[in-house]
Order: structure tokens, then sequence, then C-alpha cells
């Protein structure tokens, strides 16, 4: 897996288990593309800024620091399409 698809996958997952803090298999997910984030890429550090429109992740793998850029709503997609469902929300 390539490292920003990982990135995105592990965004998608950070932010529905953020708003969905019972949802142990979204929490698992997250876990698992940290996994392998640090495993596969050897990124040892990440954080997030984000404003109305993108989230940017500023990342660090060895001593270079590198930065990711997505797109707000499509970062939000998948809570977007799982809050939309009733089957997820019984």
């Amino acid at each position: 897996m390539k490292l920003e698809d990982a990135f995105f996958n592990w965004l998608q997952m950070k932010i529905v288990s953020e708003a969905r803090p019972d949802d142990r298999a979204a929490e698992d997910t997250r876990l698992f593309f940290e996994e392998i984030l640090r495993e596969d890429h050897s990124v040892t550090s990440y954080q997030i800024t984000d404003d109305d429109s993108k989230i940017v992740i500023t990342y660090q793998i060895g001593e270079e620091v590198k930065k990711l850029q997505f797109e707000k709503e499509y970062a939000e997609q998948l809570l977007t399409d799982i809050n939309s469902n009733p089957i997820y929300n019984q």
C-alpha cells in the first residue's frame, strides 16, 4: 500500500472512530493503519492540522519531515456514508 493511501485510510478511520467512540471496529481499523504506517513506511511521528477545506498531515520518516494534504470533505466522506446508512445507526 502506498504511503499516501495508508495515511488517507488512517485519516478516515480516525475521523470515524472519534465521531463514534463506541465503534470498536473503527478503532481497530485505525490502529491497523497506524501499524502499516510504522512498520511498512517507517513513519515515526505525525500530526494533523485542518481548516474549513483541507486537512494537512505533517509526518516524519527518519530525519525527513514531509506533508500530505487532503480535502476535508473527501476525508470525511466515510463518516458521512456511515451516518446516512440506517443499518449502522441502530
